[in-house]
């Protein structure tokens, strides 16, 4: 199936999603790499708030280039998801609704996302630059000394992406691994 999904991301509409689902994304999600959720999370351990909400919120895992004349990014493609797996179980549980990335996600933040009812969207790596036009705004919000892992704040127009852990906790790359399996007997 194939969804439009306005921001920010309710826990009815992530219900509805499944693995393999397409997407298209309009409105504002924000951005964090590595650094980023670093930053966060010793937030969180001095008991200081985020800088962004996270209520319904869906992270953008992406560094993007300077941005050419004319437009508000750069090239904008997903980096690596896995990265921020040990940051992300605790982001759920304070109500991250999402995240956009690329690559597997370990079991424990498949597990958070099934008890959280969020949901993992792949975008497709090495398409940064036809990403980047999907994006209508770039602010810089928080952590502006973290240069291209600053958190932005993205105003976004049918960006693309593909459900690949879905809030019951099945894995599209799994599931396509399992298929590959049984077509090899």
């Amino acid at each position: 199936m194939n969804y439009k999904l306005t921001m920010p991301l309710t826990k009815e509409a992530a219900g509805k999603l499944q693995a393999g689902d397409t997407v298209s994304i309009t409105g504002t999600i924000y951005t964090a790499r590595d650094a980023a959720h670093q930053r966060m999370t010793e937030a969180l351990d001095r008991g200081e708030e985020l800088p962004i909400p996270l209520e319904g919120t869906v992270l953008y895992y992406m560094g993007p280039s300077p941005a050419r004349d004319g437009r508000p990014i750069g090239s904008a493609g997903p980096t690596t998801a896995s990265r921020m797996d040990k940051y992300t179980p605790r982001l759920l549980d304070l109500g991250l609704a999402g995240m956009i990335a690329k690559g597997k996600r370990s079991q424990a933040v498949k597990d958070s996302i099934v008890k959280n009812g969020a949901v993992y969207f792949a975008a497709v790596g090495g398409a940064g630059a036809l990403l980047s036009q999907r994006i209508k705004k770039a602010e810089v919000v928080a952590y502006e000394d973290l240069g291209a892992e600053a958190i932005r704040r993205l105003e976004v127009e049918d960006f693309p992406a593909i459900v690949v852990v879905d809030c019951r906790g099945n894995d599209l790359y799994q599931m396509v691994m399992e298929k590959a399996e049984e077509k090899k007997e």
